[in-house]
């Protein structure tokens, strides 16, 4: 079985795959002139710096006029939800993988990703708010599969982007984040892994019964506190090996553009390894194409397309090349830039290279920041799936009882039993199989991204 998985996801993931996402994200930059690179200053102010400054209301005549109601979550909570999706086991977890298959050098690769995905996540963002609706109960209903329909007239292309989104949900949003916690916390707890699936689903549960409000607020509560501590650590780990890091990020540069010759027992990484590994990880990390930013974003009120555009790209930035690259550089520093690799992989790597110089509080602190994440990602793809489930059936027009009973009773049982199923499930299977659905789900939302440029506007950023 993974033998297949292992030949569809070496299809799916192919260069031509990778080059599809390149081409997108140079397309956006090209239209924006450079504004995720160029007008850091502009939209840094506008995002990060609004609330290092605690203003809550910015005067954004650049950004447009506001709109107000009722019918989502506040404009931080959206933010917070976002950041759930894509602050999760990709950045520890994630990048343990795409460090030990491809080397130090997907690292490089993992950060152009993010500088073209942030140019490809405010397009997306953008397009998902200006096309949203509202459903019959006055809540918001946005995402990929409405632009699809509304502003690029492909239904049946919203339609299969909402099967896969559904699909996706249930590997890489519970699967994969439940497999990564409860390994973690099986590694570092000694806990057993079928008691920590239990707990693990229980909590999912007790959160996403309350509907997108509570989802939104205990994302607002989880995320910032959770990563304002990985920095913290990560930060003191670095530096208690400071004398590792000039090798370290010498050998990022040389293994991110030539291969390494297997030498002093560590194995060799070919180039296409790293770019391969790299890609793959970034996309999953940040999400920046998949169009899931958009769906997220889609519920906030009291904002333009504008200034969430610029969110979404923050949010690619915060993801990859700051907690990402805080997770390659612990690796790299406590392992001689994998020389000394244990034998470990994935989230038990990550907590090993903790464990060295933090001892078993470090591992301990890892397992922690490992499930957080995990879990603060499994509830915001929840919904996503529902968001997707509600469109689906709603497209397909199956009755009003069957929809409410899809989205109600169906879609919430069976990511629950995938929660569950994915911490008992091998790791190596869960990731090949996410990659695949993340993969399929991608073309979709690429596709119409190629297509509804033109739609794309920009604030006025340049002097």
């Amino acid at each position: 079985m993974e033998t297949i998985l292992t030949r569809l996801h070496q299809m799916v993931w192919g260069p031509w795959t990778l080059l599809i996402f390149l081409m997108v994200g140079i397309g956006y930059t090209v239209k924006g002139g450079g504004f995720q690179l160029r007008g850091f200053s502009f939209w840094w102010r506008y995002t990060a710096g609004s609330l290092i400054r605690n203003r809550e209301n910015l005067e954004n005549g650049d950004v447009g006029e506001r709109n107000s109601g009722k019918k989502g979550i506040s404009q931080f909570q959206s933010v917070c939800t976002a950041l759930a999706a894509t602050v999760g086991t990709g950045n520890i977890a994630g990048v343990a993988t795409a460090l030990t298959a491809g080397g130090p050098g997907a690292l490089v690769w993992m950060w152009i990703c993010a500088g073209i995905g942030m140019a490809t996540a405010y397009g997306e963002t953008f397009l998902g708010l200006k096309s949203r609706r509202t459903d019959q109960m006055g809540h918001y209903i946005c995402g990929p599969f409405i632009y699809m329909e509304d502003l690029l007239g492909t239904k049946w292309l919203g339609r299969i982007y909402g099967v896969l989104c559904i699909l996706c949900s249930l590997g890489m949003g519970s699967m994969v984040q439940a497999n990564s916690a409860v390994n973690s916390v099986a590694y570092s707890w000694n806990v057993q892994k079928g008691t920590a699936g239990v707990l693990l689903t229980g909590a999912v549960l007790l959160v996403v019964a309350g509907g997108i409000g509570r989802i939104g607020r205990a994302a607002e509560m989880l995320v910032p506190a959770a990563s304002g501590i990985y920095i913290l650590f990560s930060a003191i780990v670095i530096f208690s090996c400071f004398r590792q890091l000039p090798g370290a990020v010498r050998e990022i540069f040389t293994c991110g553009f030539t291969p390494r010759a297997a030498a002093g027992g560590a194995a060799g990484y070919g180039l296409s390894q790293a770019v391969r590994y790299g890609m793959a990880r970034g996309v999953f990390s940040n999400e920046a194409g998949l169009g899931t930013l958009a769906i997220l974003h889609g519920a906030a009120e009291d904002t333009t397309p504008c200034q969430q555009g610029m969110w979404a790209m923050f949010e690619v930035f915060f993801d990859t090349v700051v907690l990402c690259t805080l997770t390659a550089l612990v690796i790299l520093c406590t392992t001689d830039s994998l020389r000394m690799t244990p034998k470990a992989s994935g989230a038990a790597l990550a907590a090993w290279c903790f464990g060295t110089k933090l001892g078993r509080g470090g591992e301990m602190l890892i397992s922690g920041s490992m499930t957080v994440f995990a879990f603060a990602t499994m509830i915001a793809w929840f919904y996503l799936g529902r968001q997707a489930v509600s469109y689906v059936s709603q497209s397909l027009r199956v009755g009003r009882k069957f929809s409410e009973k899809a989205i109600q009773i169906i879609y919430p049982l069976l990511f629950l039993a995938a929660v569950f199923a994915g911490g008992l499930w091998s790791s190596e299977a869960v990731w090949i199989l996410s990659d695949l659905w993340n993969g399929l789900m991608a073309f979709p939302n690429l596709t119409a991204l190629i297509f509804l440029q033109k739609k794309v506007a920009y604030p006025q950023w340049k002097k």
